[in-house]
């Protein structure tokens, strides 16, 4: 069972690291913080690229998998 949870909390760490990255990397929608700063200065006439696409994906993917160990190392520390 230690080996299930260290490898939950690798992952975990991993993923929170990569979704991090990948929030970052996304393109300002407007209307907001960086509005305010002078980012908001663009704009999109039209929408979102493929690349913006598949990165929502990917972050969205991420974000499963890092749920999911949340859930696992909580499930893990409750019965074991």
């Amino acid at each position: 069972m230690d080996a299930v949870r260290i490898g939950l909390q690798a992952l975990l760490v991993l993923g929170g690291l990569f979704l991090t990255l990948a929030i970052l990397l996304h393109k300002g929608k407007g209307g907001g913080m960086s509005d305010m700063f002078g980012g908001g200065m663009t704009s999109s006439l039209g929408g979102s690229s493929i690349a913006e696409r598949n990165l929502d994906r990917i972050t969205v993917a991420v974000a499963l998998i890092w749920f999911t160990c949340v859930v696992g190392l909580g499930v893990i520390e409750r019965f074991a």
